[in-house]
């Protein structure tokens, strides 16, 4: 992240827990992963956000989960909202907490990184990932860089190109089970749902 993406977030924690979509625009993907991962799974939730909806659908639905979030006032709101589940203020880069999950999700945040940053992820994913594990994340639809606005401040986006995408998923032993580009019912996300190998 070559600019500084969670203080920006922090700056905006307030506006972005008010103005986020909570009405499961996602729910397809959420209802996929739901169906393949036993009761009682453990959640890896990098760029969690103030943890509404995404982290609080799994929550309810009776998941242990970890969220991760650059902006200390987002993993706030979290610990307010779930105080029984586990919040940490981190980067995902290099992100290792020596313990494997049943799913990791990175939604709208693993965007946010470089193309080279990206990259360096997938062994991250991999590395927290039990075997037959699920990581659902979002990105971009083809290779390119981006930007935008939110509440006055830019915000840089990346993306590598599909075809990087499967190439890095199976180097690191991550078999896709679904992708959507830019999916007019998710708000025109592109979606990436890949299992670890069993």
């Amino acid at each position: 992240m070559s600019d500084d993406v969670c203080g920006k977030y922090e700056g905006l924690a307030g506006w972005f827990d008010a103005s986020r979509r909570k009405d499961l625009m996602e729910r397809e993907y959420l209802d996929a992963m739901l169906k393949l991962l036993p009761a009682g799974s453990s959640l890896l939730d990098l760029g969690c956000g103030s943890g509404e909806p995404l982290a609080g659908f799994f929550i309810r639905k009776g998941f242990t989960l970890t969220g991760v979030d650059g902006a200390p006032g987002m993993i706030a709101m979290c610990r307010e909202r779930f105080p029984d589940m586990e919040w940490l203020v981190g980067d995902m880069r290099g992100l290792a907490l020596g313990r494997r999950f049943h799913a990791v999700v990175a939604w709208d945040s693993f965007f946010h990184l470089s193309k080279e940053e990206q990259r360096a992820m997938f062994p991250v994913f991999a590395a927290h990932l039990h075997k037959g594990g699920l990581l659902l994340f979002t990105s971009g639809p083809e290779e390119g860089e981006a930007s935008g606005m939110m509440e006055g401040q830019a915000f840089r986006y990346a993306s590598l190109s599909p075809e990087e995408y499967l190439r890095l998923l199976a180097a690191n032993g991550l078999e896709v089970l679904l992708h959507k580009a830019e999916d007019p019912a998710c708000g025109k996300h592109t979606v990436w749902l890949a299992r670890k190998g069993i």
